[in-house]
């Protein structure tokens, strides 16, 4: 056959298989404006015949905007980490595009009803649209809602003969987030497009569907971004939150893919309710539901709505807006994970169909918007001022958070409420607030203004759960079923960055200003002519941002083991001690940038004289050397954990880490590397190192490194067959633990007198303990050994899962921080009793010294979505001191 007759063959099959393709309507009977341009005129595809990149959406969007540029505009709100753009566009007829300023002003006139009475609100709201915001693909390889946004965007300016068009463009400005993950979605478009062949593949096995490690969920730290809301640790979120915050948009959807053998999710939301959205969200909720059901029924596209994807947790895209008074919600399309998907049934998904499905959504839902402005606009208002009346009348209304040990966790919290739209007042003077006297420099964050339940939201000990919902989870349990609690149960803020918040009904009047967006106050050096050694008190975030930059700049530093003082100043235990004769010459003018560019305090000493604790010189005065950091990468470790524990420590502290694929460590030289990082695995590290890997790492710590163990980690370093760590993991516990199970043909004939009998018959005593969805839980630090130098005497653990582990007897180790009693273990959140009963002094952190290195294993991950600030010290101790305290041959 010649080439040009095979070329004809395999176009002819090309055609083939995309001719319903070229005949398919999104939205059956509708005609458009030619002079505004189809994705195939721009991009040389149909929309749905093909799965668009990032920068080809931009560029679809682009020739909109130029088409139609008095009803379409683009908005740039950020970058990635990766450099890509981040995009909003806002889509509505001529005059309301011209008057987006007017709408940004008059939402942020309706958002503080402090400065807008009821009168002025009555005044405002027929003169203005409504908004809606649509973002999509905050998973990046949920790959129809980007889709969507282009076939919606076309459709609202295209369309003729649609009157829910002109409804819509109207009465409402609709935007448009069309990708919150451009990093995660081009690493999805570079594994789909290298794996294509002739004809897209349906099956689900296929290299198509199958995505390397890490895969395009997740940004370029590896970061759920649909778990950041609140937390703002990624630019992605950052950007977004502050964009949100122009226009207060009134219904907000996030659009998402799940499971291809599903069909389709949309308002109402499933159980548990937050206690802090109100009434009329829900019934908003339902009557979006409703809106989108009407349409479904039309076409016949099936949905199901209450049964999973619950708004409780106030980090999602669905849940976060409803803090300042959106409807917002999750819309989950089954996904096609490529162009065809055979499923189970037997029914083949067409993406083009994915695509309409979220398209007939996001018009029904704008309808809803357009149909209902002014309602909306009013319970907007209405939801800002009720927040203000209720913080009035609650018990507690101010929070006060005082000046204290780790005053950078304050100053940060306060810096993260302030760019949620909080007011976090700063004082000038002392005063004193419930009988408690406070220093100049507290902060008071009072409820009784518009962002109350935002505030509570996120600053309360504990978010209750309904008791009804809460019955049916143990009932599932003692069935063994699954509970149906989709995330975490405890968030509070002061828990997760262990700061002290008071809580107070009154407090008086007194001077200061609101706080700015900043996360920490620029510091300068005390006595910068200091003659002797400069002093960088340690214990808080700025101090170890302090120190990455000192090592990195090949300045010496110590640190001592235990606390001292100089000069009539008590110094914890870490503090770093930077000698002016061991240093080049211009050292306090580098330190006073340093300084300056992390917010850590330094005072310059004359005289080096301790009258108490270890001198400068003193053997518990370690030379803290320049580290090399190695995290294992690629599977099997988890994505989440890898990604997230680089994050916390090149971005929040500065300092450069190296990946390892993990299956490396076989035959790997590691001794360039100080401390290797094993973060939480998603299978056995074992299988992928096997004997020599092993080997190969213990060698290595024998020799002097430093090995971390975080969370599901521990697994490796405790297993038997490898024995690194001398814990084991525990099974459940259970009172009546049968030793040997007899597996003969025949056993001994059992009576049963009752119900409680045949349970204990058919219960597996050799299970796990129960999986905790997570909870905040209280741990006991021993402060004396050099692990925990510069804690707090207590810390609060974000628990998941069901590892709990054996703790190590004296002679191997230490047990550095063990959860509190069991009485007193629950910080917040909803824990099981029986895991509660035996977790109950168990460790959370342990190390244990093997030859000249050490192994140190936290048995939780202390960097979760790197929202756990208050864990930061002992994961920072852990790299820097442990290394110091290693003796690798130098």
């Amino acid at each position: 056959m010649s080439r040009f007759a095979l070329k004809t063959v395999i176009l002819s099959l090309f055609f083939l298989a995309h001719s319903n393709a070229q005949e398919f309507e999104y939205i059956p009977g509708t005609e458009y404006d030619p002079a505004i341009p189809t994705v195939e005129q721009v991009l040389g595809h149909k929309s749905g015949d093909e799965i668009t990149a990032h920068w080809e959406m931009l560029a679809y969007f682009r020739a909109l905007e130029e088409a139609a540029p008095d009803r379409f505009k683009i908005f740039e709100y950020g970058r990635t980490w990766e450099n890509r753009q981040l995009v909003y566009v806002a889509i509505s007829n001529a005059e309301n595009i011209a008057a987006l300023d007017a709408l940004s002003t008059n939402m942020k006139r309706l958002a503080d009803p402090r400065v807008t009475s009821p009168a002025e609100a009555d005044e405002i709201i027929p003169t203005m649209v409504g908004s809606t915001w649509l973002s999509h693909g905050v998973h990046g390889n949920e790959i129809s809602p980007m889709e969507a946004s282009m076939q919606t965007a076309y459709h609202l300016l295209a369309a003729t003969n649609q009157p829910q068009v002109d409804n819509i463009m109207q009465n409402s400005v609709t935007f448009i987030d069309p990708q919150q993950n451009p990093d995660g979605r081009d690493r999805f478009i570079y594994s789909f497009r290298g794996a294509r062949g002739l004809l897209a593949d349906d099956s689900p096995i296929s290299a198509e569907h199958r995505e390397p490690w890490p895969n395009g969920r997740v940004n370029h730290y590896l970061f759920d971004l649909n778990r950041d809301w609140f937390a703002m640790t990624q630019p992605e979120t950052q950007g977004k939150i502050a964009a949100v915050q122009e226009y207060f948009p009134l219904i907000y959807i996030d659009l998402h893919e799940m499971g291809g053998n599903s069909s389709y999710f949309f308002s109402p939301p499933a159980p548990p309710a937050n206690p802090n959205i109100a009434d009329n969200q829900w019934n908003t909720l339902t009557m979006i539901g409703r809106n989108n059901a009407k349409y479904f029924d039309k076409y016949g596209f099936d949905y199901f709505t209450r049964e999973v994807f619950d708004a409780f947790y106030p980090g999602y895209g669905a849940s976060w807006p409803a803090y300042y008074g959106a409807a917002s919600a999750t819309y989950e399309q089954a996904s096609s994970g490529g162009l065809l998907l055979r499923r189970n049934d037997g029914e083949t998904l067409h993406y083009r169909d994915a695509v309409r499905h979220h398209l007939v959504t996001s018009l029904s839902t704008a309808e809803v918007t357009a149909s209902n402005k002014d309602r909306l606009l009013r319970e907007f208002y209405e939801y800002r001022r009720s927040g203000i009346e209720e913080g009035k009348n609650e018990d507690g209304r101010y929070y006060v958070i005082p000046t204290q040990f780790d005053q950078a966790a304050a100053d940060k919290i306060a810096g993260l409420l302030t760019r949620q739209g909080v007011d976090v007042f700063k004082t000038n003077n002392g005063f004193n607030a419930c009988g408690i006297e406070y220093e100049a420099g507290s902060y008071v964050i009072d409820s009784a203004q518009p962002a109350k339940r935002f505030i509570r939201t996120v600053m309360d000990e504990n978010v209750p759960m309904d008791g009804t919902f809460l019955e049916e989870q143990e009932r599932r349990r003692d069935n063994n079923l699954n509970d149906q609690i989709y995330d975490v149960t405890a968030w509070s803020l002061p828990h997760m960055f262990n700061v002290t918040v008071n809580k107070c009904n009154t407090v008086r009047a007194v001077e200061g200003e609101l706080t700015d967006k900043a996360y920490f106050i620029p510091s300068s050096v005390t006595n910068p002519d200091a003659t002797v050694a400069f002093i960088v008190p340690w214990g808080q975030s700025t101090a170890s941002r302090f120190l990455s930059h000192v090592l990195r700049q090949g300045i010496v530093v110590k640190s001592a083991d235990m606390s001292f003082v100089n000069l009539g100043r008590r110094y914890p235990a870490g503090s770093l001690i930077i000698e002016v004769a061991a240093n080049d010459a211009g050292l306090s003018e580098k330190l006073n940038n340093i300084a300056a560019m992390t917010g850590a305090e330094v005072v310059g000493v004359n005289d080096s004289w301790v009258s108490e604790g270890p001198s400068f010189g003193s053997g518990n005065t370690k030379r803290i050397h320049a580290p090399r950091v190695a995290i294992l990468w690629d599977t099997p470790t988890s994505n989440y954990s890898a990604g997230n524990t680089r994050f916390v420590i090149e971005r929040q502290f500065d300092y450069p880490v190296t990946a390892i694929r993990a299956d490396d460590i076989v035959g790997a030289d590691l001794s360039p590397f100080n401390v290797i990082i094993i973060p939480e695995s998603r299978a056995s590290y074992k299988a992928i190192f096997g004997e020599r890997g092993t080997s190969n790492l213990k060698d290595w710590v024998n020799d002097g490194g430093t090995l971390i163990a975080l969370g599901t980690g521990m697994r490796y370093v405790t297993d038997p067959d490898v024995d690194i760590m001398s814990s084991r993991r525990e099974y459940a516990y259970r009172e009546d633990k049968k030793e040997d199970v007899d597996d003969s043909a025949r056993v001994d004939g059992t009576l049963m007198t009752g119900l409680e009998d045949y349970n204990a018959a058919i219960e597996d005593h050799n299970a796990d303990p129960d999986v905790v969805p997570g909870v905040m839980l209280k741990a006991n630090v021993d402060l004396e050994h050099w692990l925990t130098a510069g804690s707090a005497a207590t810390v609060n653990v974000l628990y998941r899962g069901s590892d709990i582990y054996t703790p190590i007897t004296i002679d191997k180790g230490r047990n550095v921080i063990n959860y509190a009693n069991a009485d007193n273990i629950l910080a917040s959140g909803y824990l099981w009793e029986e895991n509660r009963v035996q977790l109950a002094h168990k460790p959370f952190v342990i190390s244990e010294p093997k030859g000249r290195g050490q192994v140190i294993g936290f048995t939780s991950d202390p960097t979760v979505r790197a929202y756990l600030d208050g864990l930061n010290l002992m994961l920072i101790n852990a790299i820097f001191r442990g290394a110091a305290h290693s003796t690798p041959t130098r």
